[in-house]
């Protein structure tokens, strides 16, 4: 029970983040994933999602340690 509670809080970390990176006007990247369907417009920075991850990690790293 208590992955399932971490996995709701990782969905909505990375649609809250995608949100605000769409916000942005970042140009498109090789690997975004894009969807467009009359009015629905869905775009998901994937590179810089991940980019953003690995700097998070690295900080939360070096605190650790």
């Amino acid at each position: 029970m208590r992955w399932l509670i971490y996995l709701g809080f990782i969905v909505i970390g990375v649609v809250l983040f995608s949100l605000s990176l769409s916000m942005m006007d970042l140009p498109d990247m090789p690997g975004d994933i894009a969807y467009d369907r009359g009015a629905w417009h869905i775009h998901v920075p994937l590179l810089f999602s991940l980019g953003a991850v690995a700097i998070a990690g690295l900080i939360f790293w070096m605190v650790k340690r």
